[in-house]
């Protein structure tokens, strides 16, 4: 049986995996929702009299969407909860009167997937190996503090032995499996929050795969800023971004970081909380376009979030096959229909692309690599397939040594085997190394 777990706890899908003879398998979930064999990273909160007073009900993944869907303004949903873990500011949020810092929110959403796959994983298991970004997500993101965090949690679950290799070193190794040759592989992991790469030498030694990690880099930017670019330019004009008030005799422009809120949907649930929120349902009074600001209240109090995602993901899957998408969303009403064109959406994650490809220029200086040295390039993550972002290498690699594959799974898979190898403490990571050299372990229960 297998003494270790792969942990891929991404911004948006967080997937179990096990090593099962000479190959690997996801561990799979049964919940409300159905059988799955990945869960999306979100939780929802209910009051429930049946458990008493002060218990909750929580689902996680797609029962926590179903909870939200069909109790709207009941259940407490959050989303994204990855992007709060390197932030010194988030101190937690009340859910139900009661405070929830991260390392308890990734508790209780790890037990509940622990719950769906019917095992006490830390009684199961010897070993968790976890995933983690390069470069976490956030404005100056504390890399220590998201890793106390991670160990915080892990350790409530039991794990005797906890251990953090870098998502692409996982997806590597993963990839790796199938090379018939020693390899120089580059691997670009596009996650929800962070595009990180790995520059990794693999040959192979009397049948045992040996890596020599060449080099790291990573920056705080993937498929959700995509996301939030469309939001900015199609969603907020309608709901009074660019719109003004009246403050005695001035005209001034309704304060943008309302929108900011607004767009990064993650954040909604703690926005609705806020004194900003009370002060956003003040202006409509003095706003010169009440209309279009009484519609952003109403998205927010009937929680559309959600359901809005779903929108921009979906009219953002298809500009990666069409030239232009009809976008359209019905709780902004019917004229809010709007012709989308993949030129315009390139420009608008203009700057974002130019800090994915800034972090690629990184790792290639940094380790004094040229193009030509590199014989594979492994793309992994749903991002990987905008073409603007496949233009990046494109450009420099020759199409032939391009690969993709396993966007869900490649790196809890890839985890799953390193954690099963006796030379683990050569791929996992301390705080602040820029190179696999020692585990990092919780204490023995």
């Amino acid at each position: 049986m297998a003494s270790a777990i792969g942990l891929d706890f991404g911004t948006t899908n967080t997937v179990l995996a096990v090593r099962d003879g000479e190959t690997t398998r996801s561990v799979g979930f049964e919940s409300s929702a159905g059988h799955s064999d990945s869960m999306r990273t979100c939780l929802s909160f209910m009051k429930d009299a049946k458990l008493g007073a002060q218990a909750l009900k929580v689902e996680a993944g797609a029962a926590a969407i179903r909870a939200f869907i069909d109790n709207p303004g009941e259940a407490r949903f959050l989303q994204s909860i990855k992007t709060f873990a390197a932030s010194a500011v988030f101190q937690g949020t009340l859910i139900h009167a009661r405070r929830h810092q991260f390392e308890d929110l990734m508790e209780i959403f790890l037990k509940r997937l622990e719950k769906y796959a019917g095992t006490d994983l830390g009684s199961t298991y010897d070993r968790v190996v976890a995933g983690r970004p390069v470069k976490f997500a956030g404005s100056n993101p504390d890399e220590n503090l998201a890793l106390e965090r991670y160990n915080s949690a892990l350790n409530r679950l039991g794990f005797p032995q906890i251990h953090f290799v870098y998502e692409p070193v996982a997806a590597a190794f993963y990839f790796a499996q199938n090379l018939k040759q020693d390899a120089t592989v580059l691997v670009a992991d596009f996650g929800g929050g962070t595009t990180d790469y790995s520059l990794i030498r693999f040959e192979s030694h009397a049948g045992k795969l040996t890596a020599v990690p060449l080099g790291h880099s990573g920056v705080g930017i993937a498929g959700d800023h995509f996301d939030f670019r469309i939001i900015d330019n199609v969603v907020s004009p309608q709901i009074g971004k660019g719109s003004f008030y009246k403050s005695f005799d001035k005209v001034l422009e309704i304060p943008s970081n309302y929108y900011a809120n607004f767009g990064r949907w993650n954040q909604l649930s703690i926005f609705k909380t806020l004194k900003d929120f009370q002060d956003l349902k003040q202006l409509v009074r003095s706003s010169l376009d009440p209309e279009r600001l009484e519609t952003f209240i109403e998205l927010i109090e009937h929680d559309e979030g959600y359901p809005l995602y779903q929108a921009v993901s979906a009219a953002k899957m298809k500009l990666s096959e069409a030239e232009e998408v009809e976008f359209y969303f019905p709780p902004l009403g019917q004229h809010s229909k709007r012709l989308i064109k993949r030129a315009a959406f390139e420009s608008w994650i203009a700057s974002d692309l130019a800090q994915i490809e800034g972090a690629l220029d990184e790792v290639l200086v940094k380790t004094r690599t040229l193009p030509g040295a590199i014989d594979k390039v492994f793309l992994t993550g749903g991002t990987s397939f905008v073409p603007a972002v496949r233009r990046i290498f494109e450009n420099r690699f020759d199409r032939d040594r391009i690969e993709s594959g396993g966007e869900l799974l490649s790196i809890a898979h890839g985890l799953a085997l390193i954690g099963e190898r006796d030379d683990i403490a050569n791929w996992t990571t301390m705080p602040g190394e820029t190179g696999p050299v020692s585990a990092l372990r919780s204490r023995a229960r």
